[in-house]
């Protein structure tokens, strides 16, 4: 395969020409590599390189101007904005979201060569005309508004003339300069030029480049398949078929540097593929077929990123046999671990309100490893120190908790987490913390670190600069939104041999380069082609009317590299992602589509891969008891079991394994909310202290009259010792402070309701019971134990009673069968009453029978809902539990006991 630059070198030396005396211009700094390289293997021999220059440098050496960096564009104006009008003016990180759109706009106008007087005055009477009242005077805001734009022309004059002065320009103002200086630079130049594979065309790029080339002896060579220069409809060829038809050059000229390519043999691919990692995955296995297939094709390979954020996922992808990469692109700094780092403890101060940080925000920035590397130089534990805040259920993180954290730790405490004054003591905090880094990298030798440390010294040492040489940047936001900006620019280069190996690139870096196999990702709407976006002040219309750029336009630019691509390429494979989204592009490019439509393409063939997924079987987890775990479960049974343990065991043997057996707790974490455990908790607490002054007496309407007097203080005084630190003046924490003495105060409205028609006697709260069982086939003794929140009699029946802070309903409490009673957690609450009816009759010798049942307080309208035994669904009620039904329970109780104990059974988790 011969390549487009090949051919022009051939046209040239076939046409006697001394190849090394003209000046070459090219698209791009990359293609003039390629060109270097070309003229030097086919001359054969060591020559003095000919000038070769991309358009960008070309046109500055005409202009006599440096091209102004991106942030000094940004800044200077800012300062031409607040001297242009007398409008109030805005802040300097407001004027950051905009300042890039108005920077575009600027570019455009002066490279297209428009009268900007007469496009702003347009401009300001379309905003007028948009911003009309019905009111005859206009508010301030609409005053402030449309004199922004009746400034537009003098913003633009000032910010120009300032540049110039410093003889700088943005990119706009640098070809307008060039623009006006190509005569005078035609009189001067004696070498001729040579312009190389370009396509659209500003109005300062064409006019330089006709009058080089009508000044007689220079060369422009286009690099199209005639198969879309013909076809008047087809965008790959719009711009040439525009330049031919309005040139004057071309009315005595052919055009130059068409070649028969696009419609040879070739193997083309179209591949679908689901979401954007699959696409890198599925070139990273094309690779490898291809490498096993053809090794020394990869030597003329280049993977083209239609959406370059592909490039990490890719990197990670390539197999590790290809024996040489070069990737074009840079990694861009902002993806690196110090980025994010940088990004925490700005977002950190940005986010701190009166009443501290949120604890969330706080975690989140000490649980980043580059903090923890800072905190273990100075000997602090990361996760101590979320510990404490979990412990203490700090929602929010003051300054009186920070004296507590990093009491030992003043300097590291200062530099992190103390108020700034100014964006400079930022800056020097920043500059502290890589110096640190610096000593924990360069003592691990993290090469690629220091690298990235290196350059975010460069980036605070720019920002300190513009901070001292501009005085207008005085907020931690306008800070930070500078620094976003700065650091999405930033990239970390990759070493290579744009010449050697495996090319990665950019769908732009493309431009004059062929090669024989093409690998194209992201070929979906929004990417390829970009489709429309409105990053511009001047509406559609308006810059139809001026012959400015819209998406129409860029949809042919992109149009153009696709099909170049193709042109030369043997191999092609097309990825396209076929599951679209906002984030990951629209649907299948219209690219593809016109492709497939084309009659005279009968080579493609059309696939959609998707990664193959393994049936993972999911096998309930099962743990067989050996001979430790034996002999871990016989002491757990001498210290007891609890009616919870138990009721965890038949919920599911392996929760009762972690939790009751190996103590495996969950992780602690701040309460934001209180949690249910919490609630019950309180509500518990609350109703001992309210009822142990009638422990052993009746129970009389006055006193419970006088309790309730009490619930307000008590509740506060429980929040206050088990939800420690957590805030309840606010949000659902207020109100799960109301609920709870809502439903304390409902209870004991009920309970004196109840007084009217029994006489009720308090026996005991929260009594602990603790009962040796002897079961036949378990040698040691087997401990049952559990609390009961109250003991009564009522009308001299004695009843336990179980407090819920959840809904439980009558069902949950009744048995027809007892087997249900340890196979099924549904009846857990039954469960649970007749563990503790068991233990009481088993330890009073006074009492042979009772009643056992359940207050729930979310379904106190129920009433106590009583344990009841039933013969079938309909049939009559048992509430009485008797020596005869513990009996009963006695037997499945054992049952449970001895399956848990039994070494041959194993816990075998269940389906929750």
């Amino acid at each position: 395969m011969q390549s487009f630059l090949e051919e022009v070198i051939d046209d040239l030396i076939g046409q006697k020409r001394n190849i090394t005396e003209y000046i070459y211009v090219l698209p791009s700094k990359r293609a003039g590599t390629f060109l270097r390289n070309a003229i030097s293997k086919k001359l054969g021999k060591t020559i003095i390189s000919p000038d070769i220059y991309s358009i960008e440098e070309f046109i500055e050496k005409i202009s006599g101007l440096s091209y102004a960096s991106q942030t000094q564009q940004i800044f200077e104006l800012y300062n031409s904005y607040l001297k242009a009008g007398p409008e109030e003016k805005e802040p300097f990180d407001s004027y950051l979201n905009w300042a890039q759109t108005l920077l575009q706009d600027f570019n455009e106008i002066d490279r297209y060569l428009i009268d900007a007087s007469d496009l702003f005055s347009g401009l300001s009477a379309i905003q007028e005309v948009n911003h009309w009242s019905l009111k005859s005077e206009k508010t301030t805001l609409m005053e402030n508004y449309l004199h922004f734009w009746k400034n537009l022309n003098s913003l633009y004059t000032h910010f120009n003339n300032n540049l110039l002065s410093k003889r700088l320009g943005h990119q706009g103002l640098v070809y307008r300069k060039a623009a006006e200086n190509i005569d005078s630079y035609v009189k001067h130049e004696k070498q001729k030029h040579v312009f190389l594979g370009f396509n659209a065309l500003n109005t300062a790029e064409s006019k330089i480049i006709q009058t080089i080339l009508t000044s007689g002896g220079s060369h422009i060579y286009w690099d199209i398949d005639p198969y879309f220069l013909n076809d008047k409809i087809h965008d790959a060829g719009f711009f040439i078929r525009k330049h031919k038809t309005t040139w004057s050059y071309f009315a005595s000229n052919d055009i130059k540097g068409t070649s028969h390519h696009y419609l040879s043999k070739k193997h083309i691919e179209i591949v679908g593929v689901p979401k954007n990692i699959a696409q890198a995955k599925y070139v990273g296995s094309l690779l490898k077929k291809l490498q096993a297939e053809k090794p020394e094709s990869l030597k003329n390979t280049a993977i083209v990123l239609g959406d370059e954020s592909l490039l990490n996922p890719l990197i990670n992808s390539l197999p590790s046999t290809i024996p040489s990469v070069n990737i074009t692109m840079g990694q861009k700094l902002a993806l690196s671990g110090l980025a994010s780092f940088f990004d925490s403890y700005l977002d950190l101060h940005l986010t701190k309100t009166s009443k501290g940080w949120f604890y969330k925000d706080f975690i989140s920035f000490l649980s980043h490893s580059n903090t923890g590397l800072l905190l273990t130089h100075v000997g602090i534990e990361t996760n101590k120190l979320v510990t404490t805040i979990n412990l203490k259920n700090w929602t929010y993180i003051k300054d009186i908790h920070l004296d507590i954290l990093f009491a030992n730790n003043e300097e590291i405490r200062s530099v992190l987490f103390d108020s700034y004054q100014n964006p400079k003591q930022l800056i020097d905090r920043c500059n502290y913390l890589i110096e640190n880094f610096k000593d924990e990298f360069m003592s691990t030798s993290n090469k690629i670190e220091l690298e990235h440390l290196y350059k975010f010294h460069k980036l605070f040492n720019q920002i300190e600069e513009l901070t001292t040489q501009y005085h207008f940047l005085t907020t931690l936001k306008a800070f930070h939104n500078l620094y976003k900006q700065l650091l999405s620019t930033e990239t970390m280069d990759f070493q290579g041999d744009p010449l050697e190996g495996l090319q990665v690139m950019g769908m732009l870096e493309s431009r004059n380069i062929d090669f024989e196999t093409i690998i194209l990702t992201s070929v979906n709407e929004g990417i390829l082609p970009s489709g429309k976006s409105n990053n511009s002040f001047i509406p559609f219309d308006l810059k139809t009317e001026y012959g400015l750029p819209t998406y129409k336009e860029k949809d042919a630019v992109y149009t153009y590299h696709f099909y170049r691509l193709l042109q030369r390429a043997k191999n092609i494979y097309l990825l396209y992602n076929t599951e679209p989204d906002v984030l990951e592009g629209g649907e299948k490019s219209r690219l593809i589509t016109q492709l497939l439509t084309d009659e005279n393409r009968t080579d493609i063939v059309e696939k959609i891969a998707a990664p193959k997924i393994a049936v993972i079987p999911t096998e309930k987890q099962k743990i067989s008891k050996t001979p430790d775990l034996v002999e871990l479960i016989n002491s757990y049974t001498l210290r007891g079991f609890s009616p919870s343990s138990l009721s965890n065991y038949i919920r599911n043997p392996i929760d009762f394994y972690k939790q009751n057996l190996m103590n495996i707790a969950e992780t602690n974490s701040v309460e934001e909310h209180v949690a249910a455990n919490t609630f019950g908790t309180i509500v518990h607490d609350t109703l001992e202290e309210l009822y142990t002054p009638f422990i052993g007496k009746e129970l009389r309407i006055e006193n419970l009259q006088n309790a309730k007097k009490q619930i307000k203080g008590l509740v506060k005084i429980n929040f206050e010792k088990t939800y420690l630190d957590g805030n309840i003046t606010t949000g659902k924490n207020l109100i799960a402070h109301n609920v709870i003495i809502k439903y304390i105060e409902n209870f004991i409205d009920a309970e004196i309701k109840e007084l009217k028609t029994q006489n009720i006697k308090i026996v005991a709260l929260e009594e602990k019971l603790k009962v040796e069982l002897r079961i036949p086939g378990i040698e040691q003794t087997v401990i049952l134990k559990g609390k009961l929140d109250r003991v009564d009699i009522a009308n001299g029946i004695t009843r336990i009673i179980d407090f819920k802070t959840g809904k439980v309903e009558r069902r949950n409490v009744e048995v027809t069968d007892w087997n249900t009673l340890i196979d099924d957690y549904g009846y857990s609450k039954a469960f649970q009453l007749l563990c503790y009816s068991y233990m009481f009759l088993k330890t009073r010798t006074d009492t042979n029978e009772l009643n056992a049942g359940i207050i729930s307080l979310k379904n106190l309208k129920s009433g106590l809902l009583q344990f009841a035994q039933k013969e079938s669904s309909r049939s009559k009620k048992n509430i009485l539990i008797n020596h005869e039904t513990i009996t009963l329970f006695e037997e499945k109780l054992f049952l449970l006991i001895k399956e848990i104990c039994n070494a041959d059974i194993p816990f075998i988790e269940k389906e929750v």
